[in-house]
Protein backbone atom coordinates (compact mmCIF):
# COMPACT_ATOMS: atom_id res chain seq x y z
CA UNK A 1 0.00 0.00 0.00
CA UNK A 2 1.47 3.14 -1.13
CA UNK A 3 1.46 6.30 1.47
CA UNK A 4 1.67 9.68 0.91
CA UNK A 5 5.23 10.89 2.77
CA UNK A 6 4.10 13.42 6.09
CA UNK A 7 4.79 16.86 5.16
CA UNK A 8 3.95 19.75 7.07
CA UNK A 9 0.75 20.36 5.40
CA UNK A 10 -0.48 16.71 6.45
CA UNK A 11 -0.03 17.58 10.04
CA UNK A 12 -1.69 20.89 9.92
CA UNK A 13 -4.21 21.21 13.42
CA UNK A 14 -6.80 23.30 10.75
CA UNK A 15 -6.93 20.69 8.16
CA UNK A 16 -7.76 17.95 10.63
CA UNK A 17 -10.51 20.12 12.04
CA UNK A 18 -11.73 19.99 8.49
CA UNK A 19 -12.05 16.70 8.29
CA UNK A 20 -13.20 16.04 11.34
CA UNK A 21 -16.03 18.35 10.60
CA UNK A 22 -16.93 16.43 7.79
CA UNK A 23 -16.57 13.21 9.14
CA UNK A 24 -14.58 10.12 8.83
CA UNK A 25 -14.27 8.38 5.58
CA UNK A 26 -15.73 11.37 3.61
CA UNK A 27 -13.08 13.30 2.40
CA UNK A 28 -9.77 12.93 0.84
CA UNK A 29 -7.03 14.91 -0.56
CA UNK A 30 -6.59 15.06 -4.14
CA UNK A 31 -4.63 16.42 -7.28
CA UNK A 32 -1.64 19.10 -6.91
CA UNK A 33 -1.23 18.70 -2.91
CA UNK A 34 -0.76 15.42 -3.32
CA UNK A 35 1.53 15.25 -6.44
CA UNK A 36 3.35 17.47 -5.35
CA UNK A 37 3.82 15.87 -1.93
CA UNK A 38 5.15 12.78 -3.31
CA UNK A 39 7.69 14.80 -5.72
CA UNK A 40 9.15 16.54 -2.70
CA UNK A 41 7.99 19.77 -3.94
CA UNK A 42 6.20 22.73 -2.02
CA UNK A 43 2.57 22.18 -1.70
CA UNK A 44 0.67 25.83 -2.42
CA UNK A 45 -2.84 24.56 -2.98
CA UNK A 46 -4.68 22.22 -0.82
CA UNK A 47 -7.88 20.42 -2.53
CA UNK A 48 -10.21 18.20 -1.35
CA UNK A 49 -12.80 15.86 -2.96
CA UNK A 50 -15.89 14.42 -0.56
CA UNK A 51 -18.50 12.49 -1.11
CA UNK A 52 -21.46 14.61 0.52
CA UNK A 53 -23.38 17.19 -1.11
CA UNK A 54 -22.23 21.12 -1.16
CA UNK A 55 -25.20 22.16 1.72
CA UNK A 56 -23.88 19.17 4.08
CA UNK A 57 -20.44 20.34 3.64
CA UNK A 58 -21.51 23.59 4.45
CA UNK A 59 -23.73 22.76 7.25
CA UNK A 60 -20.84 20.55 9.07
CA UNK A 61 -18.01 23.25 8.31
CA UNK A 62 -20.58 26.07 9.53
CA UNK A 63 -21.38 23.54 12.66
CA UNK A 64 -17.68 23.55 13.73
CA UNK A 65 -17.45 27.47 13.20
CA UNK A 66 -15.45 26.59 10.07
CA UNK A 67 -16.07 29.71 7.53
CA UNK A 68 -17.02 28.60 4.41
CA UNK A 69 -17.71 30.51 1.04
CA UNK A 70 -19.86 28.65 -1.58
CA UNK A 71 -17.05 29.92 -4.40
CA UNK A 72 -18.65 26.85 -6.78
CA UNK A 73 -21.34 25.87 -5.62
CA UNK A 74 -23.43 24.70 -8.94
CA UNK A 75 -20.64 22.62 -9.75
CA UNK A 76 -20.22 21.26 -6.24
CA UNK A 77 -17.56 23.53 -4.85
CA UNK A 78 -17.48 24.92 -1.44
CA UNK A 79 -14.34 27.13 -0.05
CA UNK A 80 -13.05 26.38 3.70
CA UNK A 81 -11.31 29.64 4.98
CA UNK A 82 -8.88 28.15 7.20
CA UNK A 83 -5.92 30.14 9.31
CA UNK A 84 -3.76 28.19 7.59
CA UNK A 85 -5.13 28.89 3.81
CA UNK A 86 -8.07 28.49 2.14
CA UNK A 87 -9.66 24.92 1.19
CA UNK A 88 -11.98 23.48 -2.02
CA UNK A 89 -14.01 21.03 -0.64
CA UNK A 90 -15.57 19.60 -3.96
CA UNK A 91 -17.84 16.94 -4.31
CA UNK A 92 -17.34 13.92 -6.33
CA UNK A 93 -18.54 14.71 -9.71
CA UNK A 94 -18.68 12.88 -13.04
CA UNK A 95 -19.02 14.20 -16.34
CA UNK A 96 -22.71 13.92 -18.10
CA UNK A 97 -21.93 16.31 -21.36
CA UNK A 98 -19.02 18.37 -22.43
CA UNK A 99 -19.17 20.38 -25.61
CA UNK A 100 -15.09 21.28 -25.22
CA UNK A 101 -15.04 24.59 -23.90
CA UNK A 102 -17.11 23.55 -20.44
CA UNK A 103 -18.73 20.62 -19.25
CA UNK A 104 -22.47 19.50 -17.38
CA UNK A 105 -21.51 17.60 -14.70
CA UNK A 106 -23.46 15.88 -12.05
CA UNK A 107 -22.73 14.69 -8.49
CA UNK A 108 -21.25 10.81 -8.05
CA UNK A 109 -21.20 8.44 -5.10
CA UNK A 110 -17.87 6.55 -6.50
CA UNK A 111 -14.33 7.76 -6.16
CA UNK A 112 -13.28 6.13 -8.95
CA UNK A 113 -16.19 8.31 -11.16
CA UNK A 114 -14.38 11.56 -9.94
CA UNK A 115 -11.29 10.16 -10.78
CA UNK A 116 -12.38 9.35 -14.60
CA UNK A 117 -13.11 13.02 -15.22
CA UNK A 118 -9.64 14.26 -14.54
CA UNK A 119 -7.30 15.09 -16.75
CA UNK A 120 -4.08 13.36 -16.27
CA UNK A 121 -3.20 10.31 -14.24
CA UNK A 122 -0.84 12.34 -11.83
CA UNK A 123 -3.62 14.66 -11.09
CA UNK A 124 -5.86 11.69 -10.20
CA UNK A 125 -4.21 11.00 -7.35
CA UNK A 126 -6.58 10.67 -3.62
CA UNK A 127 -4.70 10.59 -0.01
CA UNK A 128 -6.48 9.65 2.94
CA UNK A 129 -6.10 12.65 5.27
CA UNK A 130 -6.08 9.99 8.36
CA UNK A 131 -4.22 7.55 6.92
CA UNK A 132 -2.64 9.02 4.11
CA UNK A 133 -2.89 5.90 2.34
CA UNK A 134 -2.84 7.11 -1.84
CA UNK A 135 -5.99 5.42 -4.16
CA UNK A 136 -4.67 5.51 -7.34
CA UNK A 137 -6.97 4.37 -9.94
CA UNK A 138 -5.24 4.94 -13.28
CA UNK A 139 -1.68 4.80 -12.68
CA UNK A 140 -0.55 8.45 -11.67
CA UNK A 141 1.56 7.01 -9.35
CA UNK A 142 3.87 4.88 -12.02
CA UNK A 143 3.66 7.79 -14.57
CA UNK A 144 4.41 10.21 -11.93
CA UNK A 145 7.80 7.69 -11.36
CA UNK A 146 8.21 8.01 -15.04
CA UNK A 147 8.03 11.86 -15.32
CA UNK A 148 5.21 11.14 -17.83
CA UNK A 149 2.41 13.04 -18.37
CA UNK A 150 -0.53 10.78 -19.77
CA UNK A 151 -4.30 11.70 -20.01
CA UNK A 152 -6.38 9.61 -18.61
CA UNK A 153 -8.21 7.28 -21.39
CA UNK A 154 -8.33 8.42 -24.38
CA UNK A 155 -6.03 11.43 -24.86
CA UNK A 156 -8.00 12.71 -28.20
CA UNK A 157 -11.29 12.01 -26.41
CA UNK A 158 -9.87 14.12 -22.90
CA UNK A 159 -9.27 17.16 -24.98
CA UNK A 160 -12.43 17.12 -27.53
CA UNK A 161 -13.87 17.46 -23.70
CA UNK A 162 -12.41 20.51 -22.76
CA UNK A 163 -9.77 21.83 -25.37
CA UNK A 164 -7.95 23.99 -22.90
CA UNK A 165 -6.02 20.33 -21.97
CA UNK A 166 -4.18 20.77 -24.76
CA UNK A 167 -2.04 23.84 -23.43
CA UNK A 168 -2.23 21.76 -20.03
CA UNK A 169 -0.88 19.10 -20.92
CA UNK A 170 2.19 21.52 -22.54
CA UNK A 171 2.33 23.45 -19.35
CA UNK A 172 2.39 19.84 -17.16
CA UNK A 173 4.89 18.55 -19.66
CA UNK A 174 7.26 21.28 -19.44
CA UNK A 175 6.82 21.01 -15.64
CA UNK A 176 6.96 17.14 -14.75
CA UNK A 177 7.29 15.51 -17.88
CA UNK A 178 10.89 13.73 -19.06
CA UNK A 179 9.27 11.10 -21.22
CA UNK A 180 7.01 12.02 -24.35
CA UNK A 181 3.28 10.55 -24.49
CA UNK A 182 3.19 9.82 -28.36
CA UNK A 183 -0.62 9.70 -27.99
CA UNK A 184 -0.85 12.79 -26.14
CA UNK A 185 1.43 14.84 -28.83
CA UNK A 186 -0.59 13.10 -32.05
CA UNK A 187 -3.87 14.31 -30.12
CA UNK A 188 -3.19 17.51 -29.46
CA UNK A 189 -1.25 18.32 -32.91
CA UNK A 190 -4.34 17.41 -34.36
CA UNK A 191 -6.84 18.93 -32.69
CA UNK A 192 -4.88 22.10 -32.36
CA UNK A 193 -7.27 24.61 -34.49
CA UNK A 194 -10.18 23.40 -31.18
CA UNK A 195 -8.46 26.38 -29.49
CA UNK A 196 -9.66 28.75 -31.47
CA UNK A 197 -12.77 28.42 -29.78
CA UNK A 198 -11.86 28.92 -26.06
CA UNK A 199 -12.30 32.54 -24.31
CA UNK A 200 -8.77 34.60 -25.02
CA UNK A 201 -8.24 35.08 -20.91
CA UNK A 202 -8.35 30.91 -20.59
CA UNK A 203 -5.39 30.58 -23.10
CA UNK A 204 -3.79 33.87 -22.02
CA UNK A 205 -3.44 32.04 -18.54
CA UNK A 206 -2.29 28.68 -19.52
CA UNK A 207 -0.08 30.45 -22.10
CA UNK A 208 1.76 32.66 -19.24
CA UNK A 209 1.53 29.49 -16.82
CA UNK A 210 3.74 27.42 -19.16
CA UNK A 211 6.04 30.62 -19.90
CA UNK A 212 6.52 31.34 -16.51
CA UNK A 213 8.31 27.76 -16.16
CA UNK A 214 12.14 27.44 -14.99
CA UNK A 215 12.38 26.55 -19.11
CA UNK A 216 10.05 26.25 -21.30
CA UNK A 217 11.76 26.40 -24.66
CA UNK A 218 11.75 23.02 -25.77
CA UNK A 219 8.38 22.37 -25.12
CA UNK A 220 7.42 25.65 -27.22
CA UNK A 221 9.81 24.06 -30.01
CA UNK A 222 7.66 20.99 -29.82
CA UNK A 223 4.52 23.57 -30.04
CA UNK A 224 5.55 25.35 -32.91
CA UNK A 225 6.36 22.13 -34.89
CA UNK A 226 3.41 21.07 -34.28
CA UNK A 227 1.28 23.56 -34.75
CA UNK A 228 0.09 24.38 -32.11
CA UNK A 229 1.65 27.27 -30.84
CA UNK A 230 0.88 29.04 -34.29
CA UNK A 231 -2.79 28.69 -32.98
CA UNK A 232 -2.39 30.60 -30.30
CA UNK A 233 0.25 32.99 -30.71
CA UNK A 234 1.57 33.07 -34.53
CA UNK A 235 3.48 35.48 -34.25
CA UNK A 236 5.76 33.43 -32.74
CA UNK A 237 7.90 31.11 -35.07
CA UNK A 238 11.15 29.59 -34.87
CA UNK A 239 13.70 32.28 -34.91
CA UNK A 240 11.52 34.02 -31.47
CA UNK A 241 11.38 30.72 -29.82
CA UNK A 242 15.48 30.43 -30.54
CA UNK A 243 15.59 33.91 -29.00
CA UNK A 244 13.85 33.13 -26.09
CA UNK A 245 15.93 30.10 -25.45
CA UNK A 246 18.97 32.19 -25.55
CA UNK A 247 17.32 34.87 -23.32
CA UNK A 248 16.84 32.23 -20.77
CA UNK A 249 20.61 31.19 -20.53
CA UNK A 250 21.20 34.49 -19.93
CA UNK A 251 18.55 34.51 -17.45
CA UNK A 252 19.87 31.50 -15.24
CA UNK A 253 23.56 32.98 -15.91
CA UNK A 254 22.61 35.51 -13.74
CA UNK A 255 20.21 34.30 -11.52
CA UNK A 256 17.25 36.40 -12.76
CA UNK A 257 13.70 34.44 -11.88
CA UNK A 258 11.45 33.76 -14.42
CA UNK A 259 9.15 35.94 -15.91
CA UNK A 260 6.13 35.12 -17.75
CA UNK A 261 5.89 38.45 -19.48
CA UNK A 262 9.24 38.79 -20.43
CA UNK A 263 9.20 35.73 -22.08
CA UNK A 264 6.23 36.70 -23.93
CA UNK A 265 8.01 39.66 -24.94
CA UNK A 266 10.99 37.39 -26.14
CA UNK A 267 8.94 35.47 -28.62
CA UNK A 268 7.21 38.71 -30.53
CA UNK A 269 9.06 40.92 -32.54
CA UNK A 270 10.11 44.01 -31.35
CA UNK A 271 7.26 46.22 -32.45
CA UNK A 272 5.06 48.05 -30.03
CA UNK A 273 2.01 47.79 -31.81
CA UNK A 274 2.22 43.94 -31.96
CA UNK A 275 3.11 43.70 -28.58
CA UNK A 276 -0.39 45.81 -27.84
CA UNK A 277 -2.43 43.40 -30.20
CA UNK A 278 -1.10 40.75 -28.21
CA UNK A 279 -2.03 42.18 -25.15
CA UNK A 280 -5.47 42.61 -25.96
CA UNK A 281 -6.06 39.18 -27.34
CA UNK A 282 -4.72 37.33 -24.51
CA UNK A 283 -6.44 39.57 -22.06
CA UNK A 284 -3.43 40.84 -20.34
CA UNK A 285 -3.72 43.10 -17.24
CA UNK A 286 -2.92 46.96 -17.62
CA UNK A 287 0.70 46.31 -16.06
CA UNK A 288 1.10 43.14 -17.82
CA UNK A 289 0.30 44.99 -21.42
CA UNK A 290 2.63 48.03 -20.30
CA UNK A 291 5.68 45.56 -19.33
CA UNK A 292 5.32 43.91 -22.57
CA UNK A 293 4.97 47.33 -24.66
CA UNK A 294 8.07 48.31 -22.61
CA UNK A 295 10.29 45.54 -23.62
CA UNK A 296 8.89 45.83 -27.14
CA UNK A 297 10.03 48.87 -27.50
CA UNK A 298 14.34 47.70 -26.90
CA UNK A 299 16.56 48.68 -29.04
CA UNK A 300 20.29 47.63 -28.92
CA UNK A 301 21.27 50.46 -27.21
CA UNK A 302 19.38 49.89 -23.47
CA UNK A 303 22.68 48.36 -22.26
CA UNK A 304 25.06 51.03 -22.25
CA UNK A 305 23.74 52.79 -18.96
CA UNK A 306 22.26 50.16 -16.89
CA UNK A 307 21.33 52.56 -14.28
CA UNK A 308 19.82 55.53 -16.51
CA UNK A 309 17.59 52.86 -18.63
CA UNK A 310 15.96 51.54 -15.19
CA UNK A 311 15.68 55.48 -14.03
CA UNK A 312 13.88 56.26 -17.32
CA UNK A 313 11.16 52.64 -17.59
CA UNK A 314 11.64 50.90 -14.32
CA UNK A 315 13.69 48.13 -12.71
CA UNK A 316 11.65 45.31 -14.55
CA UNK A 317 11.53 46.93 -17.84
CA UNK A 318 14.83 47.59 -17.71
CA UNK A 319 16.08 44.15 -16.78
CA UNK A 320 13.68 42.68 -19.07
CA UNK A 321 15.82 45.11 -22.13
CA UNK A 322 19.00 44.21 -21.18
CA UNK A 323 18.36 40.36 -20.50
CA UNK A 324 16.92 40.27 -23.91
CA UNK A 325 20.33 41.84 -25.10
CA UNK A 326 22.29 39.40 -23.49
CA UNK A 327 23.55 41.33 -21.06
CA UNK A 328 24.08 41.91 -17.29
CA UNK A 329 21.64 43.01 -15.40
CA UNK A 330 22.73 43.03 -11.73
CA UNK A 331 23.61 46.58 -11.41
CA UNK A 332 19.61 47.28 -11.29
CA UNK A 333 18.64 44.40 -9.86
CA UNK A 334 17.03 45.55 -6.28
CA UNK A 335 18.48 48.87 -6.87
CA UNK A 336 16.29 51.57 -5.77
CA UNK A 337 15.72 54.40 -8.02
CA UNK A 338 16.16 57.36 -6.71
CA UNK A 339 14.08 60.60 -7.17
CA UNK A 340 14.91 63.52 -8.21
CA UNK A 341 15.34 66.15 -5.86
CA UNK A 342 14.95 69.23 -7.62
CA UNK A 343 11.03 70.79 -8.08
CA UNK A 344 9.75 73.21 -10.47
CA UNK A 345 8.96 75.94 -7.05
CA UNK A 346 12.34 75.84 -6.20
CA UNK A 347 13.23 77.39 -9.52
CA UNK A 348 10.74 80.08 -9.54
CA UNK A 349 12.31 80.90 -6.03
CA UNK A 350 15.38 81.52 -7.58
CA UNK A 351 13.65 84.22 -9.98
CA UNK A 352 12.26 82.44 -12.83
CA UNK A 353 9.09 83.10 -13.75
CA UNK A 354 6.97 80.18 -14.12
CA UNK A 355 6.35 78.60 -17.68
CA UNK A 356 8.10 76.82 -19.97
CA UNK A 357 11.64 78.70 -18.85
CA UNK A 358 11.10 76.43 -15.48
CA UNK A 359 10.56 73.79 -17.38
CA UNK A 360 13.82 73.46 -20.09
CA UNK A 361 15.80 74.22 -16.70
CA UNK A 362 13.82 71.26 -14.88
CA UNK A 363 14.98 68.99 -17.36
CA UNK A 364 18.38 70.19 -18.21
CA UNK A 365 19.21 69.86 -14.56
CA UNK A 366 17.78 66.31 -14.64
CA UNK A 367 20.02 65.43 -17.43
CA UNK A 368 23.47 66.51 -16.11
CA UNK A 369 22.22 64.81 -12.84
CA UNK A 370 20.96 61.15 -14.58
CA UNK A 371 24.76 61.33 -16.67
CA UNK A 372 26.35 61.96 -13.79
CA UNK A 373 25.22 59.11 -12.29
CA UNK A 374 22.52 60.18 -9.74
CA UNK A 375 24.90 62.59 -7.20
CA UNK A 376 23.48 63.97 -4.08
CA UNK A 377 21.12 66.93 -3.37
CA UNK A 378 24.67 69.05 -2.76
CA UNK A 379 25.07 68.29 -6.47
CA UNK A 380 22.15 69.26 -7.75
CA UNK A 381 22.13 72.27 -6.24
CA UNK A 382 25.23 73.44 -7.93
CA UNK A 383 23.97 71.93 -11.22
CA UNK A 384 20.97 74.45 -10.78
CA UNK A 385 23.07 77.32 -10.31
CA UNK A 386 25.71 76.74 -13.06
CA UNK A 387 22.33 76.59 -15.13
CA UNK A 388 20.96 79.73 -14.08
CA UNK A 389 24.28 81.65 -13.97
CA UNK A 390 24.25 79.90 -17.71
CA UNK A 391 20.98 81.52 -18.87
Amino acid sequence: MAELPKAEWTTRADLAALVAALGEGTVRWVGGAVRDTLLGEPVHDIDAATTLPPETVIERLKKADIRVIPTGIDHGTVTAVLDGGPVEVTTLRKDVSTDGRRATVEFASEWRDDAARRDFTINALYADPETLEIHDYFGGMADLAMRRVRFIGSARARIQEDHLRILRYYRFQARFGAELDAEAEDACAELAETLMGLSRERVGWELLNLLGLRDPSPTLARMQARGVLPVVLPEAGAHEIEHMEIMIETEQMYGVPPNAVRRLAALLPPVPSIAETVAARLRLSRAQRERLVCAAERNPMDGRDAHSLAYELGTDCAIDRIVMLGGDPTAVSGWEVPNFPLKGGQIVSRGVTAGPEVARILREVERRWISEGFPSETRVQQLLEEELTGR
